[in-house]
């Protein structure tokens, strides 16, 4: 496996100043210990340079270097990928599809397909670990309230996201899972739990009703209500308002709102970079890394 050394800016500009060096970097990431066969496992290929292809010695089994990754059948540079990669890790405050345009010298619907494919990337490498032990739950509505809803934003035109933190012993955030769900009720509280929460974690809520089903999923549940001790349930779950606070002044910041249907993938952006900030030099690797390892993603899915 390639290291995860920390790496600057100006390390990077050293490191990746062609598309020979790019080629080469992602080559040790796909094959850490030389070229396999995806399909036979052979350790020998002849390398196609006309079409840019790996063809196996054993079974002639073709293989690009992008193949598989959410690079896949890209018309782009990989050095032009490479800096998408680095600008999206690296900026907390968001790199929006216009300003990487500009950046990487392509057009705005390249730039907007590449970042949300490196996205997808982001979701994908997440989607493989639970938040476990100490577990703050809470929901929120990304959008402004509409006329008449109340001042905690339930009730709203919005969309819903139901939104957790994990927390150590001393109560400093861990990670944190955020996700687009069709209304806040018991049905999505017990899917959200299951899907991103380990079995027998201790998770925390306010008052509100729906969420008392998780006690039946396997988990210990601890309810504070608001109206009871208002300073207690502000403090108890500050850290789940902060991610939530954050979250939307990143969207708004950058992206200046956005529709359902691409919200999650903001969220998965910041969601990934929060869990990772106290790797913030590692932060290129570390993704260039989920990127060579994610599913491909087509523009049509992308869109879809």
């Amino acid at each position: 496996m390639a290291s995860q050394e920390p790496l600057s800016l100006l390390e990077f500009q050293a490191r990746f100043k062609d598309e020979q060096a790019c080629r080469d970097h992602l080559f040790n990431i796909r094959w850490p210990h030389g070229y396999s066969c995806p399909k036979c496992g052979c350790r020998s290929a002849y390398y196609i340079r006309t079409r840019d292809l790996y063809e196996c010695k054993d079974c002639s089994y073709q293989v690009s270097l992008t193949a598989g990754t959410v690079m896949h059948k890209t018309r782009t540079s990989l050095l032009a990928w490479f800096w998408a990669i680095y600008l999206i890790a690296h900026d907390k405050r968001g790199c929006s599809s216009l300003s990487l345009s500009k950046e990487i010298g392509v057009s705005y619907q390249t730039a907007w397909t590449m970042s949300h494919k490196i996205r997808s990337a982001m979701a994908d490498r997440d989607a493989d670990y639970k938040l476990a032990g100490l577990v703050k739950i809470d929901d929120a509505y990304f959008g402004g309230p509409s006329e008449g809803s109340d001042k905690s934003g339930r009730g709203t035109e919005k969309v819903p996201v139901i939104v957790a933190v994990s927390v150590d012993d001393n109560d400093n955030p861990v990670y944190a899972k955020m996700e687009v769900v069709e209304t806040i009720d018991e049905r999505t509280a017990k899917s959200f739990a299951l899907k991103h929460v380990a079995t027998g974690s201790k998770i925390t809520t306010d008052g509100l009703k729906i969420y008392t089903v998780v006690a039946k999923a396997g988990y210990e549940h601890e309810r504070v209500i608001v109206s009871e001790n208002k300073e207690e349930a502000l403090e108890t779950l500050k850290w789940v308002h902060i991610v939530i606070s954050n979250a939307k002044a990143f969207i708004a910041g950058t992206f200046h709102g956005l529709d359902r249907d691409h919200l999650q993938r903001y969220l998965d952006e910041f969601c990934y970079r929060f869990n990772r900030r106290r790797w913030k030099q590692q932060l290129f690797n570390r993704l260039l890394r989920a990127c060579a390892v994610a599913r491909p993603v087509t523009y049509s899915e992308l869109i879809g």
